[in-house]
């Protein structure tokens, strides 16, 4: 594609007075011979507009150059159909946060406006990947969450496919004898909605509903999944004895990982281990289809009481869990199990695993609740009936706080924030001896029946489920404590797999109001997905963006890195190692960009030559000026943003830095920071996202790479007795702009 380049500079924002827009002019059309370079104030008023598009309309240009704001701002102002837009920040980046007038403002500003115009000559034609993508959605589960996903799904017209593995519809929901109401003021219980929801499914010709039946498979990718579902068969003992074998193999790598401290987790992934793969039964049915995305809904189990056994659980009968009273609950008034008799007393033992080294912490947000609620079933069906609550934290979320404000008004319900010590049984029943944390005394009580509010323990936990056809094995990735997630501030539904939303308790612990509402939000998410995908469009975080990897396979020497280091899966491997890149997973992050040693993997808009050569174009003064240069790598996430906001807080730092925004930190290639060095750049700093348990990295460890990319570089300088310091990595939450005048003058 033959450039027409136009360059716009912006003159308002204090620019103009600033800076010598002449001599910055000179840059685009002495140097790099650019045709048409105008310099006005505020292009983003419709009269200056009028002057771009007659420009593209009359002069033939069809790459632009809008030298004034942040990228960040009026994105969809200076988007011009068939015209590539490249913008320099000179508002935040230079003016607001250096001095006027001043010549290393000046050359600041020449050098961007240089790397600017490098950058824009770099750009390739893109062709969206939009090869026979479906837009259908499949939903695994269905309990209250995936049929609410699949209505949701079908009334804004998609066609879905339900998948459940019981012979009924409903999940728990089935079971629970009572639910909170969805209605203000959210102080009440009420019959549970799932007839009514079956109902609706059962009735809408959109929904195709599989009833015992499972996903035995997922291979492809978004819009191009193509899905095996089969129904309950022995195939099923087969393969979960492959999962667990894979699982064991899984394990037993990250164990030989764990003797490498000093190597990050990011750094340490594994191919999944080998596993032969079963003979396909035919003996049974089973139905293929291809699907634009999936809603994950598979929910929960509750967490296995028998840890619990301290507090007499599995040695008396009068000791059960929270779901064994909702059975109890719905055949009426309750009844103790060891004698049938009426049940006047009951002792809750809101989480159980709270003084334990127990994994699932999160489990009290909902059963609090559930304590309360079943508290109040008690009260219902014998108002003479006590109700004793030991808690450690009563966590009652959002309107919950009015229906437990309505049990602490109950004469029948006794709340008492306790840790318990041991349950025993006497002649009169249960005893419960507790520490009470507010008196500091270790006090007893006697009740007919003793409640643990147990875990929900996420499907997924060691359980495939979706079972993908992934190099990276059957399973979804999880969080430390089992449930499915990507980047929850950001992206609540999304996964490591594009494409695969999670709803409802397969990724956190839910009552039925908050799965309703989830689902909702995942089936939403999947079909903009699937519209996306047909587009050959990125769903997220880079919403929109058309390009994908290319890569040069005649070079690639079978490494894996990118197989490995790619956090979302988009590579699978032929046996040799050879990377088979599926597009429509790509989240454009460039982290495999990255993670090529041959340089071999680029995107049309965003290639190694392009940043390579952006570094070269910048002007490095003779060592005797005594104006050093450095080079800053900054991820366009949350360092930018940050960098934008130190500009608008008019934090001064030093002007000698030059910045370059990369997709993620993780993007970075080693070749750059030799091009950095033989130009004669002084110093090398990269600034990123947090990583670690509390992440905040968009592409998951992209950050953590380039960090432990960086260390093997700086131990490359000291053999060749150049100081490491020269290069420098930080990490920057987007709050946290305040630091950055630190970092960089530091």
């Amino acid at each position: 594609m033959d450039l027409k380049i136009g360059v716009y500079i912006d003159t308002g924002y204090g620019i103009g007075e600033a800076l010598d827009i002449d001599a910055l002019s000179k840059v685009a059309t002495g140097e790099f011979k650019v045709p048409v370079c105008k310099a006005e104030p505020y292009w983003s008023d419709p009269d200056k507009l009028a002057i771009i598009k007659n420009d593209i309309a009359n002069e033939g240009v069809n790459a632009i150059i809008i030298a004034g704001p942040s990228f960040r701002v009026f994105q969809d102002t200076f988007k011009f159909d068939g015209v590539i837009t490249e913008r320099i920040n000179l508002r935040e980046h230079v003016v607001w946060c250096h001095p006027a007038n001043d010549e290393d403002t000046q050359m600041l500003a020449q050098d961007y406006m240089r790397m600017g115009i490098t950058k824009l000559t770099k750009y390739e034609d893109r062709t969206p990947f939009t090869e026979g993508t479906e837009k259908a959605i499949l939903v695994i589960g269905g309990g209250i969450t995936g049929m609410t996903a699949a209505l949701e799904a079908a009334k804004a017209g998609s066609q879905v496919f339900l998948v459940e593995k019981e012979p009924q519809l409903g999940g728990w929901a089935n079971k629970f004898h009572k639910v909170f109401t969805g209605q203000a003021p959210y102080d009440s219980i009420t019959d549970s909605p799932v007839q009514e929801k079956i109902a609706a499914i059962n009735a809408n010709d959109k929904i195709k509903v599989f009833t015992a039946h499972r996903v035995f498979s997922i291979a492809g990718s978004p819009g191009m999944f193509d899905v095996t579902i089969r129904p309950d068969g022995p195939w099923i003992d087969r393969l979960v004895r492959e999962q667990n074998e894979w699982l064991a193999a899984k394990k037993a790598k990250e164990q030989i990982g764990d003797q490498e401290a000093a190597k990050p987790a990011a750094a340490q992934e594994e191919k999944a281990p080998a596993v032969e793969e079963a003979p396909e039964p035919t003996d049974f049915p089973h139905e293929m289809v291809r699907v634009g995305a999936v809603v994950l809904a598979a929910g929960w189990r509750p967490e296995d009481a028998s840890a619990f056994d301290k507090l007499g659980y599995g040695e008396y009968p009068d000791v059960i869990t929270s779901v064994e009273l909702e059975e109890l609950a719905a055949k009426g008034k309750i009844k103790r199990p060891s004698d049938g008799k009426d049940v006047n007393s009951i002792a809750f033992i809101d989480c159980p695993n709270q003084d334990s080294d127990h994994p699932l912490l999160f489990s009290s947000t909902v059963a609090s609740l559930v304590a309360l609620k079943q508290a109040h079933y008690l009260r219902q069906t014998n108002p003479e009936g006590k109700a004793y609550i030991f808690y450690e934290n009563m966590r009652t979320p959002g309107q919950y706080e009015k229906f437990y404000q309505n049990m602490q008004d109950d004469p029948g319900v006794f709340l008492s924030k306790g840790t318990p010590v041991g349950v025993s049984n006497g002649s009169g029943g249960m005893t419960v001896e507790f520490k009470d944390t507010l008196l500091g005394e270790q006090l007893k009580i006697k009740a007919d029946l003793v409640v643990l509010s147990t875990g929900m323990v996420p499907a997924t936990k060691d359980s495939a489920i979706v079972n993908l056809k992934y190099r990276q094995g059957p399973f979804m990735p999880e969080n430390p404590y089992g449930f499915n997630d990507s980047h929850f501030i950001c992206f609540p539904y999304e996964t490591q797999r594009t494409g695969i939303y999670t709803a409802g308790c397969v990724k956190q612990p839910m009552d039925l109001l908050s799965c309703e509402m989830d689902a909702a939000g995942a089936a939403l998410k999947a079909i903009q997905c699937a519209e996306l995908t047909s587009q050959g469009k990125a769903v997220h975080p880079r919403a929109g963006d058309e390009s994908f990897p290319q890569i040069f396979l005649q070079r690639c020497t079978q490494c894996k890195r990118c197989t490995e280091e790619c956090p979302f899966g988009a590579y699978d491997e032929k046996p040799d190692g050879t990377p088979l890149p599926n597009p429509t997973r790509c989240r454009r992050c460039a982290i495999c960009m990255g993670s090529c040693p041959e340089r071999l993997i680029s995107f049309r808009d965003h290639s190694v030559d392009m940043i390579g050569s952006m570094v070269k174009s910048i002007d490095v003064p003779d060592e005797y000026a005594e104006k050093p240069r450095v080079v800053c790598f900054i991820c366009e996430n949350d360092a930018y943003p940050a960098l934008d906001m130190a500009g608008m807080n008019r934090m001064e730092y030093s002007s000698f830095i030059r910045f370059i925004p990369l997709r993620c930190l993780g993007n970075i290639n080693m070749v750059w920071i030799a091009d950095a060095l033989s130009k004669g750049i002084d110093g090398i700093m990269l600034i990123g996202c947090k990583y670690g348990d509390d992440y905040q990295c968009h592409f998951m460890k992209g950050s953590e790479l380039a960090e432990y990319r960086m260390s093997k570089i700086a131990e490359t300088l000291q053999r060749l007795v150049l100081e490491s310091e020269r290069i420098s990595v930080h990490q920057l939450a987007i709050d946290e702009y305040h630091k950055l005048p630190q970092i960089i003058n530091d």
